[in-house]
């Protein structure tokens, strides 16, 4: 493996890494759809907003540098995707735009929409936001109608490099089933790991009892799903490419990533079993269950990402053309790119220190209703 081959394998573990995390800190999404599921009362609905306020700002943080880092690492794909699927993308903005404004103005005396407008907006990027985010990911599965012709550049006339090939501009990765699947297991995801966040942070009694009780049901359904889509995806055909950059399908494309690299399905049962314990203990009310949960959801979904790119894999297939299919050799940024930004990349540990510690400072207390006060 020369020098550019190993930066693009060390950048694409980066930017999975990010997209785990990011999926990870979507439980804020989570509570916000459950605030009126789980807040029976004005002052639960506050302790649940108080405790997604809290942290709202870490997942829109790393939503941009998983973008930044997209864009830096790999800018066919942002090009591509970005300025080619443009309408699912704004509609993910907007969502966390709302969101924003909604934690600033929702309490605000005399505020023009009300309280309530404020929080049907949380509510809808508590929906829309992870649903939205995990279809489009699955298009990493299933590919998108886009065309890359790297020659058009030199047309004076529309020196576009990637073009889509249907007016959608994204909206079509919704109507295929694989991507919905997927869609509503982070959605689903994202509500579980809220009820066990809240079944660790609240001081009240009643309303863990209620989030202990919610887990039934968006646990069965997520593992419903999950598996359903897990299933569809160890069965289905990916792209290869070979050494010259010529794309072809290859029948169990995924599953044969996992056989290939045993690391990497490693981390993927070891995440399973992390949900799948926490979300039983959580059942039986052990309030550091999320603490079980979330990793493992980093790791399930950092496997996935990996298996996406890894192994001569095209992480980003084209369903119309199969050569302009991306993959982390064909749509990285130069050697020089990648060197200085690994360079910067080292900061990253210390950034993820800084958050693990802001985040043990605003959970050291249980959240009470004097608090909310």
């Amino acid at each position: 493996m020369n020098d550019i081959s190993l930066l693009q394998h060390y950048w694409w573990f980066l930017v999975s890494l990010l997209g785990a995390l990011l999926v990870f800190l979507m439980f804020v999404q989570g509570g916000q759809s459950l605030i009126w599921t789980l807040g029976r009362t004005e002052e639960h609905r506050r302790m649940l907003l108080l405790a997604t306020g809290r942290k709202w700002e870490l997942t829109f943080t790393t939503l941009v540098t998983f973008g930044g880092a997209f864009f830096a690492s790999f800018p066919l794909f942002y090009s591509t995707s970005f300025g080619g699927a443009y309408w699912v993308w704004t509609l993910i903005l907007l969502c966390f735009v709302l969101q924003a404004v909604s934690y600033e103005f929702q309490l605000r005396r005399s505020n023009l929409l009300g309280m309530n407008t404020y929080r049907v907006f949380l509510f809808l990027n508590g929906v829309l936001g992870p649903l939205l985010i995990g279809t489009a990911v699955g298009t990493f599965f299933t590919g998108a109608e886009f065309v890359v012709d790297k020659l058009a550049v030199t047309n004076p006339a529309m020196p576009v490099i990637s073009r889509w090939a249907n007016p959608l501009h994204g909206l079509e990765a919704a109507l295929v089933p694989q991507n919905l699947l997927l869609g509503l297991s982070v959605f689903l995801l994202t509500r579980l790991l809220a009820c066990l966040y809240f079944l660790g942070c609240m001081a009240d009694a009643a309303l863990r009892e209620t989030c202990r009780r919610r887990l039934w049901m968006e646990g069965a359904f997520f593992l419903l799903f999950f598996f359903t889509w897990l299933g569809y995806w160890l069965t289905s055909t990916g792209m290869g490419y070979m050494l010259d950059g010529l794309v072809y399908p290859v029948q169990h494309k995924y599953l044969n990533n996992l056989f290939d690299m045993p690391g990497v399905a490693a981390v993927l049962l070891v995440g399973v079993v992390l949900v799948l314990a926490g979300l039983v203990l959580g059942l039986r009310g052990w309030r550091k269950s999320f603490w079980l949960a979330g990793p493992g959801s980093v790791l399930v979904v950092l496997a996935l990402l990996l298996c996406a790119g890894w192994n001569n894999t095209a992480y980003y297939p084209s369903v119309v053309d199969e050569q302009s299919s991306l993959t982390i050799a064909n749509s990285s940024s130069s050697l020089f790119t990648l060197k200085t930004m690994t360079v910067v990349s080292f900061v990253i540990p210390f950034v993820l220190a800084y958050i693990a510690w802001a985040w043990r400072a605003l959970d050291k207390q249980p959240i009470t209703p004097d608090e909310v006060e």
